[in-house]
């Protein structure tokens, strides 16, 4: 083990504590107040700059902090920070009634309600304020209820969210773009276009970019160009792209003519990595489907949801499967967004389960019931049923934000175990871990001969076969960084000869600090990342930033997807595309509105 560095003076300090090695070598001496820190440990230095002078931290910006040690250095002006400004005057009743009229307007927005929903609010608080404090009812007097108030409100609320997000965005070290077009609202196709962004200290923002409407952008090259207006938009340069995570559409991944192939040309830079592709994260469930759907089950099931839905919605053993399906996309629902969810491990395996009683409800109305019949059928419903709950629970695990890329990529790879386990099953005719299926063949076993074959193994093989080809193609890319990936995650386990030749220096040091050992036992990742010296562990630092910016799950783009589903009626009103992109940003954002700049500059034209 090295030295105990923690009683040696450490360059950084002077930037982040104000306070330079002493000519006698011992202690820290503070800039600001001349004192020497006798204690030359870490926690002794930040105790005294924080207690002392804490309201230096004014000075955030490199920049700023670095003039204001020079500025120390030569004992100018104790240098001290500058007064805070005066707080706001509180707001006065006009302004109060404008911040109800925002709050109100987001609440909407987020709920998914109609402009028109206001005044209906408004009727509400009305009636209870006459109940209960009738000398206050006159205060919605002063809140502007009308249709374009409300959409006005949302407007701004949306302008200052990407404002936001565009500060952030200038301090990204690296970033990643997450690609969505499996949106839809009524006719029309969008891309959503999502960005997750890493800081010098390591904080991740994810946060929607843009809408992008596909009816307007149809081509490869005009979709392309919109995404890069997007960046530009936002400060964002190409070289600091490190990830594209999309889904496996042909116009997202198609061979030299897809969306990914131009991003990747277009951002190739002597100083960055190659950007990392993959494409599995983002509706998982749903574009797996179709790779394991033999015999169009899915389209069968669709036609018995459809008759339940109209002539059977009073019968009392549906009464589970039809709240499932309101608490997913409301009473009404269209054609797509129905057979979206009937692609879902969880609706198949409902359904299955259900399927004694809906062929008696088929047969009560004289509906075909061929399917219960068919020996083949059966079989290839309970495969289906079975493997998508395997999906279900790997996209589960992919729906956890906040572990970053090296775990969700642990998950990914114990899934192509698990493929690889259930391929010899099958081929033994095992059904241990396909229960739905091995309850099929049981049934089955009951009105066949000894001597018939109830399932043909090779028929299923050949699915998981194309399903672990799939997966492979996928997250091709996620394995040609995987000792990044495992550097980056086990930073202490990982052996310096294997890990790349520039990183051997610092990952040898790194291990031998006993300091850095106990920080990354009591922290999480971020955290210990986020607290290594960028002065000492450049190389390393910036391994950290390019992995943290890679998208670790499908968390926003379920959340956006989620929030379409659910309102598919509302959204699929005449909107402009900008109400559409700001409906979208305030249901998937985590950035609060700043409120009081929005209602003092209410009167401002937008910019």
């Amino acid at each position: 083990m090295e030295v105990d560095e923690s009683r040696v003076f450490r360059a950084e300090w002077t930037q982040r504590y104000l306070v330079v090695e002493p000519p006698e070598g011992e202690g820290a001496l503070c800039l600001v107040c001349r004192r020497l820190v006798v204690a030359t440990r870490e926690r002794d230095v930040r105790r005294h700059y924080e207690a002392e002078h804490d309201s230096y931290e004014r000075y955030a910006a490199e920049g700023e902090r670095a003039a204001l040690v020079e500025r120390l250095r030569r004992g100018e002006a104790a240098a001290a920070p500058p007064p805070p400004p005066p707080p706001p005057p509180p707001l006065g009743p006009a302004e109060r009634a404008a911040r109800a009229g925002l709050g109100l307007a987001r609440l909407l927005a987020r709920q998914g309600r109609g402009w028109a929903e206001g005044a209906f609010v408004r009727q509400c608080l009305e009636e209870t304020l006459r109940a209960v404090l009738p000398e206050h009812a006159g205060v919605l007097d002063t809140i502007d209820w009308s249709l374009d108030a409300a959409r006005q409100r949302v407007l701004s609320i949306h302008r200052d969210l990407r404002g936001q997000l565009f500060t952030r965005a200038k301090a990204f070290k690296a970033y990643s773009l997450a690609l969505d077009d499996q949106a839809f609202v009524a006719y029309e196709n969008y891309l959503l276009v999502f960005v997750r962004g890493v800081s010098q200290d390591l904080q991740v923002h994810e946060e929607l970019l843009t809408v992008v409407n596909l009816t307007r952008h149809f081509s490869v090259g005009a979709l392309m160009a919109a995404v890069l207006e997007a960046l530009r938009a936002a400060g964002l340069s190409l070289q600091r792209m490190v990830g594209l995570s999309t889904t496996h559409t042909l116009r997202m991944v198609g061979e030299n003519s897809g969306l990914v192939s131009y991003m990747r040309e277009k951002a190739v830079s002597p100083n960055c990595w190659n950007v990392i592709h993959y494409s599995g994260f983002l509706h998982l469930e749903l574009l797996s489907s179709y790779d394991v759907d033999v015999n169009q089950i899915i389209n069968t099931v669709s036609e018995w949801i459809v008759l339940i839905k109209t002539r059977g919605v009073r019968r009392p053993e549906f009464q589970a499967l039809l709240t499932e399906s309101e608490s997913e996309h409301g009473e009404r629902v269209s054609g797509r967004c129905l057979n979206n969810w009937l692609r879902k491990g969880k609706t198949l395996k409902l359904i299955f389960s259900l399927r004694k009683e809906i062929e008696a409800f088929l047969v009560s109305i004289g509906a075909t019931t061929v399917h219960f019949s068919d020996k083949q059928w059966l079989c290839d419903f309970g495969f289906l049923v079975d493997i998508m709950d395997h999906l279900r629970e790997l996209s589960e695990l992919l729906k956890v934000s906040k572990v970053f890329a090296a775990a969700a990529f642990d998950h990914i790879c114990t899934f192509e175990v698990k493929l690889n386990l259930l391929q010899r099953h099958i081929e033994e005719k095992n059904l241990t871990h396909f229960a739905a299926f091995r309850e099929v063949v049981d049934e089955l076993k009951q009105h066949l001969k000894e001597d018939q074959k109830i399932f043909e193994p090779d028929r299923y093989q050949v699915v998981i076969c194309r399903l672990q080809k799939e997966f492979e193609r996928h997250f091709k890319d996620l394995r040609f960084i995987k000792k990044d990936l495992e550097l980056f995650a086990n930073p202490f386990n990982f052996k310096p000869e294997y890990a790349p030749i520039s990183v051997r220096v610092e990952l040898t040091k790194l291990q031998a600090n006993t300091n850095l050992w106990n920080d990354y036992r009591i922290k999480d990742l971020g955290q210990f990342y986020a607290g290594l010296s960028a002065e000492s562990y450049p190389i390393i630092k910036g391994v950290a930033c390019k992995v943290a910016s890679l998208f670790d799950s499908s968390e926003i783009c379920e959340k956006a997807y989620s929030y379409l589903i659910r309102n598919q009626h509302t959204l699929s009103q005449p909107l402009t595309d900008e109400h559409l992109h700001a409906l979208f940003r305030i249901a998937t954002t985590e950035i609060e509105p700043q409120w009081d700049d929005l209602v003092r500059g209410r009167n401002e034209p937008n910019p």
